[in-house]
């Protein structure tokens, strides 16, 4: 089987050497001040926790103060402890106040790691305080551009000419003949011509026929 090449980082190596550094100043401080067996051990744990923590708070660009707070409290406590285990602190005999420090830093942890963890990434607006979208009769009315000019109707078709009147019906010539009789005789007794409205009555036609038969007569 052909062996994976295997790439090695200067950053990452020196990166791990740095903590691994770190971890053993912050167990030794902690033993020193009292916290002995498995709680020696979980004091570095919790400051590299809280390191990471605030550095991914920050890299995300979310509660930027926060997360800056948070990371300079793990910072000061990891450089606190490289600085102290250095020599300029007789780790035989720790004074009170470091050791109230050391006590009280598991409570400062878990507050740190809580509020970064939890802490809401993207807060929900308030219902109460979002802006009302305007009503009705606020909103502004179109102005002349916003109104579009109308359209020009579009050209009905020319309707077809009204088909003309059908052509009278023809008239029978004993017809016509029989209301000229009657006409001549209303004329001599009145001395004014028949109307159509007297001649249908008189004859007992229709009035298209009335009509056609006055046509005859003129």
């Amino acid at each position: 089987m052909r062996a994976l090449p295997v790439r090695v980082d200067a950053v990452l190596v020196q990166a791990v050497i740095a903590a691994a550094l770190s971890f053993a100043h912050l167990h030794d401080l902690a033993l020193a001040a009292g916290q002995d067996g498995w709680k020696a051990w979980a004091y570095p744990i919790s400051v590299d926790l809280l390191l990471v923590a605030a550095w991914r708070c920050l890299r995300s660009g979310e509660a930027k103060t926060a997360g800056w707070c948070w990371f300079l409290v793990a910072l000061t406590a990891s450089l606190g402890a490289n600085v102290a285990t250095a020599g300029l602190l007789d780790l035989e005999n720790v004074p009170a106040w470091l050791r109230i420090l050391v006590a009280g830093w598991p409570a400062v942890a878990f507050l740190g790691g809580t509020l970064l963890a939890h802490g809401s990434a993207h807060p929900s607006a308030d219902p109460a305080t979002a802006p009302e979208p305007p009503s009705s009769a606020q909103a502004p009315g179109p102005t002349a551009a916003d109104i579009e000019p109308p359209t020009t109707a579009p050209e009905l078709p020319a309707t077809a000419p009204e088909s003309a009147s059908p052509p009278p019906s023809p008239v029978p010539p004993a017809l016509i003949t029989l209301a000229r009789k009657v006409a001549d005789e209303h004329r001599a007794r009145t001395g004014t011509d028949i109307d159509i409205s007297t001649l249908r009555a008189r004859l007992g036609v229709p009035m298209p026929l009335a009509e056609a038969i006055t046509t005859q007569l003129t």
